[in-house]
């Protein structure tokens, strides 16, 4: 492991922390204590992964998640959301703006490094050289991360991506909420079932109306993909 982990947070001590057992776990980690400082360093390095706490003194983490979001070179990068607000709602709201993963403060050092973990595998996980079609409309690129609805290129976070991947590989096929999140967190998943549903949500806005229809809702039991 050698990944660049940039840590935004405005707490000295917990930077410390979770910049220390980063790199006693093989990363290379860098700290800021707001959230213009770390904004200012994308132009310079572009991290592999972000840990953004939501209570930052100058920007809001949301608002800094949805800037990351907005930007094309940005857009791909994972975040963790690090918060100390235990609340289903603000672990949703961060889902919604393209957060990753979450985890709620205080947390025990091995979480934290198994989550930052899960995320990155989600990125560097076994390359699949065959692209995936779904009619006339849609194309995944496993290779690039990439999803095309005619043509017009969508920028997906890592997450959406994966899930929607999961659902062209076996069109028709209905996988349960339980079954997506086995899929992206495995054993080491401590999310809500409603998690899926918040990206499946930004999933289907972002593709659009038509390709939208093509992810279907099973009531009680989950989604699947269907031309």
């Amino acid at each position: 492991m050698n990944e660049f982990i940039a840590v935004v947070d405005d707490e000295p001590d917990i930077v410390e922390l979770i910049t220390l057992h980063l790199k006693k776990a093989g990363f290379k980690a860098e700290g800021f204590f707001e959230a213009k400082s770390f904004l200012d360093s994308l132009g310079k390095r572009l991290p592999d992964l972000v840990l953004l706490d939501l209570m930052l003194p100058d920007i809001d983490g949301l608002e800094v998640c949805k800037l990351l979001r907005r930007k094309e070179e940005w857009a791909s990068i994972p975040v963790i959301m690090v918060t100390a607000r235990g609340e289903e709602g603000d672990k949703v709201l961060g889902l919604e703006l393209g957060a990753d993963d979450y985890i709620t403060k205080p947390f025990s050092a091995k979480e934290l490094v198994a989550r930052v973990k899960s995320v990155l595998r989600r990125q560097t996980g076994p390359a699949q050289s065959k692209k995936i079609e779904v009619g006339d409309l849609l194309t995944l690129d496993p290779e690039k991360y990439e999803v095309l609805v005619q043509g017009r290129k969508v920028d997906l976070t890592s997450t959406e991506f994966r899930i929607l991947k999961l659902l062209a590989s076996k069109k028709g096929w209905v996988f349960t909420r339980d079954q997506i999140l086995d899929y992206l967190w495995g054993h080491e998943k401590i999310v809500l079932d409603r998690t899926i549903d918040v990206h499946i949500r930004n999933l289907r806005e972002k593709l659009g109306p038509r390709a939208a229809r093509m992810i279907k809702n099973i009531r009680g039991v989950g989604y699947k993909l269907e031309p």
